[in-house]
């Protein structure tokens, strides 16, 4: 017997006829690769797909909201134009309270020649987060580094962990 899921990579799952965009905005919101009025061949063996969507490649996977959501967000990674380069890190979301942005904290160990030991030290980091990932308070995501989004976000959530053990914000948490 052939498992077809354990040989055979899957095709990815994009929509064929035009479904509309989510509109929450007061423009109208569409992807900028997609015509919505072109005209439909019949007899088109091959048909271009309803929704652009990209392999930003670094072993990242697209997520399936990305493939199959109708979403429109011109700063993710896998359906708008931004590409990840640079570093890749990874934190613990602690605060989802702006638009679509998300503060990562990530906490490293600095030492301290005089003493020979180590002190415990954080940094907060500004990172967009596309609507294909439900993030919330404690979840630990990986971030990629991209183009200035805005003037404090220069980095792009492009996978997600969901939340382990409920622990303060605050706590000394290494990666």
């Amino acid at each position: 017997t052939l498992s077809l899921s354990t040989n055979y990579p899957t095709m990815p799952r994009l929509a064929k006829e035009y479904k509309e965009c989510d509109q929450n905005e007061k423009a109208y919101q569409s992807q900028d690769a997609i015509f919505v009025a072109r005209k439909r061949n019949v007899n088109a063996k091959k048909v271009k797909a309803m929704r652009w969507v990209k392999n930003v490649g670094l072993g990242i996977k697209t997520p399936d909201a990305a493939i199959e959501g109708t979403y429109v967000d011109k700063k993710c990674p896998f359906t708008g134009n931004v590409s990840i380069r640079g570093k890749i890190l990874k934190g613990l979301v602690i605060s989802t309270k702006m638009k679509r942005t998300v503060v990562v904290r990530r906490d490293y160990l600095h030492y301290i020649k005089k003493y020979r030991r180590f002190e415990k030290r954080h940094k907060n980091i500004h990172a967009h987060c596309s609507p294909c990932f439900g993030v919330k308070e404690g979840d630990i995501v990986t971030i990629g580094q991209c183009r200035p989004l805005a003037k404090t976000v220069k980095f792009n959530v492009v996978a997600h962990e969901a939340q382990r053990a409920k622990t303060g914000k605050k706590t000394f948490r290494m990666f």
